[in-house]
């Protein structure tokens, strides 16, 4: 791995760097970029994970972290889990993930998107960016004037769109495996799901789980996307939180972690199911969720409709064909969860053995 650092004054807090919990597995990172641009007021970090079956992608989160040790952290696990998030839909990608530090509000500005495009090009297309929490498919037009290494542009801009859709599209056929699974049905009627988080995936989950007949209970600290939910489908109940509540499926589909060894104590469902990135605190959360009962999905599983979508952008495939790819997720929730029961293991150990067949195949081909 190499640390390239543009700029030391955004380095005050990150000696020790590689004796870091995130370099202790057995797949470290390739390459991690720091950039500032002072001008504009840029503060990023890029995480390259692996490159071992394609460039790496990931979207920009722009988010007001507390201080540049949390955003590295937030860097280096996100852009693992989406090489892991790659891998597992079986896709010529790796993983690669950008932060920026700054409450996107009151500092985002086209000058400051156009700097961290420069940054991006000069990786030569190790690393294509796109959307995520905090940026949008304006702000990849506005990035893609300094790089062509940026997908989920506006339909205007030639690019596919918003990833949202998709991402809640794939979450909710994860959902529909896992019924099936516990129930022996994938029928969601009077089924009750708890949505943490309303923003992009999670109201287009919401949609799709009305549709299909679901009792929804929602939340968010965000009180103008929970007066767009309620003003779209009044039938569904708004709560401080959901995690707590008489449920048969936690969705979280806004931060990750939300999963302790406090709040699963509390948790009422039968499944964890959503679109957040990095759902478990500690790995052995999912010990916890296992002993009481819980099926877990992996999230890095979930959540890559979005992914597969931007994947077809770069392969050009018609449209109909990344919405069968993304439905396919479920096919892969299934296979995860067979392998589970039928090994007696965790279904994240199901998942990742799927995602090191894959590496481990890519790496001797390359050698």
């Amino acid at each position: 791995m190499t640390i390239d650092v543009v700029d030391h004054t955004l380095l005050p807090t990150v000696s020790g760097v590689f004796d870091r919990p995130d370099f202790a597995d057995d797949s470290p990172h390739e390459q991690v970029v720091f950039c500032q641009d002072k001008e504009t007021g840029l503060k990023a970090i890029i995480g390259i994970h692996s490159t071992a079956l394609g460039p790496a992608l990931g979207g920009t989160r722009f988010f007001p972290y507390r201080d540049e040790n949390a955003a590295l952290t937030d860097a280096l696990r996100l852009s693992r889990g989406m090489t892991y998030k790659a891998a597992a839909a079986g896709l010529r990608l790796g993983g690669g993930k950008a932060v920026l530090i700054g409450d996107p509000g009151l500092v985002k500005t086209p000058a400051l998107l156009e700097a961290y495009g420069r940054f991006v090009d000069t990786l030569g297309g190790r690393y294509i960016t796109a959307g995520d929490v905090g940026t949008t498919s304006d702000d990849m037009d506005i990035i893609g004037r300094s790089t062509d290494h940026v997908v989920a542009r506006t339909p205007a801009a030639g690019g596919s769109g918003d990833s949202a859709p998709l991402t809640a599209r794939g979450v909710f056929y994860s959902i529909l495996a896992a019924a099936e699974s516990i129930w022996g049905s994938p029928d969601l009627t009077g089924r009750r799901v708890g949505v943490e988080g309303t923003g992009k995936v999670g109201y287009n989950l919401i949609a799709l789980l009305a549709e299909a007949g679901a009792t929804i209970i929602a939340s968010d600290v965000n009180a103008a996307a929970l007066q767009r939910v309620t003003a779209d489908f009044p039938r569904v109940a708004i709560a401080e939180t959901v995690i707590d509540k008489d449920i048969d499926i936690y969705a979280p589909c806004a931060m990750g972690a939300t999963l302790t060894d406090t709040t699963v104590r509390i948790l009422n469902a039968a499944v964890v199911c959503g679109a957040a990135n990095n759902q478990l605190a500690q790995p052995v959360v999912e010990e916890m969720l296992r002993d009481r009962g819980v099926v877990w999905v992996p999230d890095f599983v979930s959540n890559s409709g979005g992914l597969i979508q931007v994947a077809g952008e770069i392969e050009n495939k018609p449209r109909h064909e990344v919405v069968e790819q993304v439905e396919h997720i479920g096919a892969t929730v299934t296979s995860i969860l067979g392998r589970q029961h039928d090994q007696g293991i965790l279904a994240g150990q199901a998942a990742d053995a799927i995602v090191r067949e894959r590496l481990g195949d890519a790496s001797r081909v390359r050698r």
